[in-house]
């Protein structure tokens, strides 16, 4: 189905990754790119990959979204996650490109149930292990 703002369509194959991510932990991360008017997996991130393969995943002047399952152990020692919802523009990806982003994103997200928290990024420090750490808890 087509957002009407900006004409996306989301493929299936993004919900269902996104599921796997949720309930079965198969992914640690996915990254989402906007091709042909529909959003599509880009890369999957295997659940011994990290924060760092999940940072090198996403490119240094292009848009994309992505989800990221954030595990942290809280005061207590306590181990928990939470999945986290990237929408990454750079400052040196085209105008066109973060509109059409930045126009779909809400559609998107919600088509991903289960998203805890979001980050807009448009560089590393504003995604950082740091940031992870301070919104999760």
């Amino acid at each position: 189905m087509a957002n009407a703002a900006s004409g996306m369509a989301v493929h299936d194959d993004c919900k269902l990754k996104f599921m796997e991510l949720k309930a079965k932990r198969t992914y640690r991360f996915i990254v989402y790119k906007i091709e042909d008017k529909q959003v599509i997996v880009e890369k999957l991130g295997e659940p011994t990959q990290g924060y760092e393969d999940f940072a090198a995943s996403l490119p240094a002047d292009e848009c994309r979204y992505a989800v990221y399952d954030f595990e942290y152990l809280t005061e207590g020692n306590v181990p928990k996650s939470r999945i986290f919802f990237i929408g990454w523009s750079p400052d040196a990806s085209r105008v066109r490109s973060k509109m059409i982003y930045a126009s779909s994103k809400d559609r998107f997200k919600r088509e991903l149930d289960g998203i805890q928290i979001e980050l807009q990024a448009t560089d590393p420090t504003e995604m950082d292990l740091d940031v992870f750490k301070s919104r999760a808890n």
